[in-house]
C-alpha cells in the first residue's frame, strides 16, 4: 500500500522530475520507494520482536518469531534493513538519507517504548504515514501543497486506526504493562477522544481543500464523506473485537480511496 501510494503522487501530483522527463522514468522515485518499504518491513520486524508476549494473546495464530523465525535472526535483519534503507535515502539526497534515519530511528523508538504510552505511540506511527507521502513533494519540490492534503488525511486516518486497534488488543496490552489510552482512560473517553480526532480530521482537510479551491478535490472528499460517516457510526455502536478488527480493515480501505482521488485531480 505504501508503495502504490507513492506511486500515485509521483504519476498524478508531481508528473515530471527534476531533469524535466515524466516522474516514471526517474529511477531516484523507484529508490525512494524502495527505502520506504525497506524501512516500513524493518519496522514491522522490530514491533513484532517486542511485541512477541503480547501477540501471544492478541494474536497467537499469526506470531511468527520464536516459531519461524529466531529472535536473533529478526535483529540482523532489522539491521541490515534500516542500513540498506537509509543508504539508498542517502545515495537519492543526502536529505532523504536523514530523514530516512530519523523514521528508522522513531519506527525502533516505537516498538520499544512509545507504543506502551498513551496517544505517543499512535501520533509517532501516524506520523510516518503521512511522512512516507509527503517526502514525495519534498524530494521533488512540487505540488506540495496538494500532497500535503494526502499527507494529513493519511496521518488522520491512520491515527484512528491505531486507537481502534489499541481497542482491539486491550487483553495483551493489560496483561504485559502497555498504558495505552484503553487502558488509561477507558473503552468509552477512548471512543470519545477518536470522534474528537475526526472532527479534527474532517476541520483540516476541509481548510487545505479550500485553500487549493479545487472542484473536483471537494466533490471527491464529499462522496468520501459518505463512507467516513458510516465508518464512525459503525465506530459509535461497535464493543466487540472482532467489530473492531473489520473498522481497523475498514480505515486502510478508507486511506486507499482516498489516495485513488489523486487520479480525478
Amino acid at each position: 500500500m505504501v508503495a502504490f501510494v507513492q506511486l500515485l503522487t509521483a504519476y498524478f501530483l508531481i508528473e515530471t522530475s527534476r531533469e524535466g522527463i515524466p516522474v516514471l522514468q526517474d529511477w531516484n522515485l523507484y529508490l525512494l520507494i524502495i527505502s520506504t518499504v525497506i524501512l516500513t518491513a524493518s519496522g514491522y520486524m522490530i514491533n513484532d520482536y517486542y511485541d512477541v508476549k503480547i501477540d501471544y494473546v492478541n494474536r497467537p495464530n499469526e506470531v511468527v518469531i520464536g516459531r519461524g523465525m529466531k529472535r536473533r535472526m529478526v535483529m540482523i535483519l532489522h539491521t541490515f534493513l534500516n542500513v540498506v534503507g537509509i543508504a539508498l535515502g542517502y545515495l537519492i539526497h543526502p536529505r532523504i538519507g536523514v530523514i530516512n534515519f530519523l523514521a528508522a530511528f522513531l519506527l525502533w523508538l516505537y516498538s520499544n517504548s512509545l507504543k506502551r504510552l498513551p496517544f505517543i505511540g499512535n501520533l509517532t506511527v501516524a506520523g510516518l504515514t503521512g511522512l512516507s507521502i509527503w517526502i514525495v513533494g519534498y524530494y521533488y519540490q512540487d505540488a506540495q501543497m496538494l500532497i500535503l492534503t494526502y499527507s494529513i488525511f493519511a496521518f488522520f486516518i491512520n491515527l484512528i486506526r491505531e486507537i481502534i486497534k489499541d481497542i482491539e488488543d486491550r487483553p495483551g496490552d493489560r496483561k504485559h504493562g502497555c498504558r495505552t489510552l484503553p487502558i488509561v482512560v477507558g473503552f468509552r473517553n477512548t471512543k470519545k477522544i477518536i470522534f474528537s480526532v475526526a472532527a479534527l480530521f474532517v476541520l483540516s482537510i476541509l481548510v487545505v481543500t479550500v485553500k487549493i479551491n479545487d472542484p473536483a478535490l471537494f466533490i471527491y472528499f464529499g462522496l468520501l464523506g459518505v463512507l467516513f460517516v458510516f465508518f464512525l457510526y459503525r465506530l459509535y455502536i461497535a464493543d466487540r473485537k472482532t467489530q473492531f478488527t473489520r473498522l481497523s480493515r475498514m480505515a486502510k480501505i478508507i486511506m486507499l480511496t482516498g489516495a485513488v482521488s489523486m487520479a480525478f485531480v
